[in-house]
């Protein structure tokens, strides 16, 4: 089975960063670099492109709200029409970071908030992946299977692979767990490890709840923010690899 293990990436700020991503860059197959809006600056963002070009890595843009201070998690009242202008303009930084490192944006995808706000109002939704597809039509959306998110890429005629968390709990509808709830981030290497085994034998998630749900994905997420994420990713290259399983980039998955 090939599969891809993607990352959001490239999450600090000047001097401070949130993860060694270095060798987190060295474990997966995509990965999602922080646009400078929730996090990532221009020297972390050329950084990221050319390790992703050295490893092969797909290379895919993470755009979020204008916020540093929260991370891109704090919510902020934003014209629909704004939030297009929004995701342009990340998409575009790094797409001239990409190309002066002879390298490709492929993906995009949002971070936070930013995320939250496209999939409870479809206007933002529509403007924001009509922002992608006026980036580039042939860019990848990853998404959670079957959800209103990938509905409407297809619908738009954008490519997507859907894409499930080795760090998030789900919920039986195939909702990820809250933050704000207990359980809802896991970082016990054994469960996820037994996650991953799961998904790779059947292709289901154990919900909170305990039960089993189908998703169809080909794609695996680790946080970079969350503890521990280096060790996350090889806790799940390794499950993949010892199970017989290939870890391939996402523009080799997409639909």
């Amino acid at each position: 089975m090939k599969i891809d293990i993607n990352s959001d990436i490239g999450e600090g700020f000047g001097r401070w960063r949130l993860c060694d991503d270095a060798a987190l860059m060295a474990l997966i197959s995509s990965a999602n670099v922080a646009c400078g809006f929730h996090a990532g600056d221009a020297v972390i963002m050329t950084d990221m492109a050319a390790q992703a070009r050295a490893r092969g890595v797909a290379l895919g843009a993470h755009v979020g709200l204008p916020d540093l201070l929260g991370f891109g998690r704090v919510p902020m009242k934003i014209d629909p029409h704004d939030m297009r202008k929004h995701a342009l303009y990340q998409l575009g930084a790094l797409s001239a970071i990409a190309k002066a490192e002879g390298y490709k944006v492929t993906h995009a995808g949002t971070h936070g908030v930013f995320g939250m706000m496209s999939r409870e109002t479809p206007e933002y939704l529509q403007l924001i992946f009509d922002a992608f597809k006026a980036y580039d039509p042939d860019i990848i959306v990853p998404g959670e299977p079957g959800s209103p998110w990938q509905a409407y890429a297809r619908k738009i005629g954008l490519r997507t692979v859907g894409r499930i968390y080795a760090d998030r709990a789900y919920e039986e509808d195939g909702s990820l767990v809250s933050r704000k709830k207990q359980g809802a981030v896991i970082n016990d290497l054994d469960q996820i490890a037994a996650r991953a085994s799961q998904f790779l034998n059947d292709g289901t998630v154990t919900a909170i709840t305990g039960k089993r749900i189908k998703l169809d994905a080909k794609s695996i997420l680790v946080h970079s923010d969350t503890p521990g994420s280096v060790e996350i990713a090889k806790t799940l290259r390794d499950t993949i690899e010892r199970g017989g399983g290939q870890v391939t980039p996402l523009t080799e998955l997409v639909e």
